[in-house]
């Protein structure tokens, strides 16, 4: 295994041992939920939004390791963004583990999932969340 390879397992377990914005957030301004039957993962993003700024954002739920880890890396991600640069960080992750696309730099610590792209099972778990964030922004 590289270096590399080691610094996105480390980091993946790392976000689903400490989940990073997880939780209810009762002032939510726009939520949305989803389930993967395949697995039983499922996940709810509560979004705060001021203006077209994602000024806070938390989630809930249950799921693996790949699920638990991509909605607190994402959480981590939009936060304090702009709903449109919400949705482009989003399409590039999508593109990045659903279709196997070179991994944009953009995606900060995100670049750790793109190996799910290897693993067709896990891909529903990856965007999960991702998901019912468009959902929620919508």
């Amino acid at each position: 295994m590289s270096v590399l390879d080691e610094l996105y397992r480390e980091i993946i377990l790392d976000h689903y041992q400490n989940p990073r914005n997880f939780g209810v957030l009762p002032e939510a301004s726009r939520q949305a939920g989803g389930m993967n039957p395949s697995c039983g993962d499922q996940v709810e993003v509560m979004v705060l939004l001021e203006g077209d700024t994602i000024a806070d954002i938390r989630f809930q739920g249950q799921g693996c390791a790949i699920s638990t880890a991509s909605a607190s890396l994402m959480t981590e991600a939009v936060k304090g963004k702009k709903v449109a640069e919400a949705l482009e960080l989003s399409r590039k992750f999508q593109a990045m583990v659903v279709e196997g696309a070179p991994p944009d730099p953009a995606l900060g610590d995100l670049l750790a999932l793109q190996g799910v792209a290897k693993l067709p099972a896990r891909v529903k778990c990856a965007t999960l969340a991702w998901h019912a964030l468009e959902e929620a922004l919508k």
